[in-house]
This record gives C-alpha cells, structure tokens and sequence, in this order.
C-alpha cells in the first residue's frame, strides 16, 4: 500500500498507461487475423468504435452518467470524428510511400511532440531528466519497429502529418476529459470515429466477418483494444499528464512484438530486443519522476 497521495496517483497513472499501451499494442495482432479472414480496413475500424461506443453508452446508461455537453461535446466530437480520421488516413496512406519501420517511427514522434507543445503550452521548462527519457523512448522505438526506414517525401510527410494530429487527440484530450470524464469522453469519441467510418463503409460497401474467428479478433479490438485501451488512457493522462502518458505509451510497439512472437511465431532480433529495454528503461525512469504529477480528475 503506498502511503503518499502523490506517489500514490503516480501508480495509479502508470498502471493505467501500461494496460492501455498493452491493449493498443495487441490490436495490430487481432487485426492481422481479421485481414486474414476477409475483414476491409474501414469495416473493421467501424465495427470496432460502433460496437465499442454502444457498449459504452449502455454502461453510461446504466451507471447513470451525464453526457458531455456545450464545448466540451463538441471537442469530443472533433477528435473522434477528425482526430481519429485523420490520423488514421495519414498513416494507412504514408504505408503506400514508406516502409512500415519508417511509418511507425514517424507516428511515435509524438511523444516528443506532446511534450514540447505541453511544456510550451504550460509555460515552463522541460528538465533533463524529461527529456532524456522521451529520447530514449524514440530510440527504443526506432530499434523496437525494425526494418527498413526508406520513404518518398510524400511519405514521410503523411508519417509526420499522423503523429501531428495524434499530439493535438491527446493535447485536447487532456484538456476535456477530466471535466467531462473518462468514460463519457471516451463514448462520445468512439461514436464520433464509427459515424465517419460508418460513411466511408457506405462509400465504398462493406466487408464484415463471415466466420466465428473473425468476430472473435473483431471482439478482442473492441473489448482490449478500444473500450479498455481509451478509458485507461485518459484515467492515467489525467493522473499523468499528457507528456509522460505520451511517452510511457512508447510500450505499445514493445508490447505488439512480444505478441507476435508468441501468437504469430515471428522472429524478434537483438535489435528489438536492445529497443524494448531502452523503452523499458525510460518508463522506469519516468515512472520514479515525480515532476508534475497531476491530481485525478
């Protein structure tokens, strides 16, 4: 049991972060074997906020909680229905005129990113210690994703462009969801994320799964790696902060090669392995910092 209230929230955070980077880190498993059963890209991502929205509606429903309303809606709304859209669009697009290692390199810039703007936006000065710790976390994931880092400027362009966007979700995000809580936050995003997939569906025709394995990985995104990975995202972000949540989610690629060793018998090299420690070592490190802890929302 940990006595101090500040360390204590800390824990709290960084337990949070961890459960969340583990549920976004399998869903690149669970999606290769909903590709593998026919499931389309926007079909998946709509049957993933659309099922994970209604679930948490009715859990909304049932405990009684109020909605977002006025600005706070309306920002929710955004970063579901353009945060999420467009930075899913950067990415999936930069995969056409990047390698996949440079496009994943490119998106966890945003670690950094969140935490200059942060430090800027807060009008106070990074320590060292922070920012060594976001160093490493970059290095780690550049060793971590592997592969070859090759890319026409388009490429890199979008790769950059994504992770933009993904720093101002979560900028924002900080930002509203402790007024409006983390589960209606989360439940108007994913509504907001399954409207615009829903109409992209429409365009282009749907493409569901048609076998009991296919729903199982469609499920495992919607109850691991959307209902469990935002809700603990933005409970350890408001414990946190967005600079350190940013970066303690560099444990996402750590996470997804460690299941696709074990699930998928892909090989992990000693590059991957040296990546996963040095992130290992800045979560460390920043899960001892005490700098700007932040009170629960």
């Amino acid at each position: 049991m940990i006595a101090d209230p500040v360390a204590r929230t800390r824990f709290v955070g960084l337990a949070c972060i961890v459960a969340s980077a583990t549920g976004f880190g399998a869903m690149p498993i669970f999606a290769k074997l909903a590709y593998a059963a026919g499931v389309d890209l926007p079909s998946m991502l709509f049957l993933r906020f659309a099922l994970a929205g209604l679930t948490m509606a009715a859990v909304m429903q049932w405990r009684r909680l109020r909605w977002p309303r006025g600005g706070n809606l309306l920002a929710l709304m955004a970063m579901g229905g353009v945060g999420y859209l467009g930075q899913s669009f950067c990415y999936f697009a930069a995969l056409q005129h990047a390698t996949a290692g440079l496009t994943a390199l490119l998106l966890y810039l945003y670690p950094a990113i969140v935490t200059v703007l942060s430090a800027l936006m807060a009008r106070r000065r990074l320590s060292l210690l922070r920012i060594l710790a976001v160093a490493a976390a970059l290095l780690g994931t550049g060793l971590a994703v592997g592969g070859s880092l090759a890319g026409s400027p388009l490429g890199i362009l979008l790769g950059v462009g994504a992770a933009l966007i993904y720093s101002v979700y979560i900028l924002v995000g900080e930002r509203v969801t402790p007024v409006a809580g983390a589960i209606p936050s989360a439940t108007v995003i994913m509504l907001s994320a399954a409207l615009g997939y829903g109409l992209i569906v429409l365009w282009r025709g749907p493409a569901f799964p048609t076998s009991p394995a296919a729903w199982a990985a469609v499920g495992g995104i919607v109850v691991l790696s959307t209902v469990v990975a935002m809700i603990t995202f933005f409970a350890g972000m408001a414990r946190l902060g967005a600079a350190d949540a940013a970066t303690l989610s560099t444990l996402e690629p750590v996470v997804t090669v460690v299941l696709a060793a074990t699930f998928l018998a892909e090989a992990v090299g000693g590059w991957q392995i040296a990546g996963g420690a040095i992130i290992l070592a800045a979560v460390v490190v920043l899960a001892r910092a005490g700098e700007s802890t932040k009170a629960p929302g």
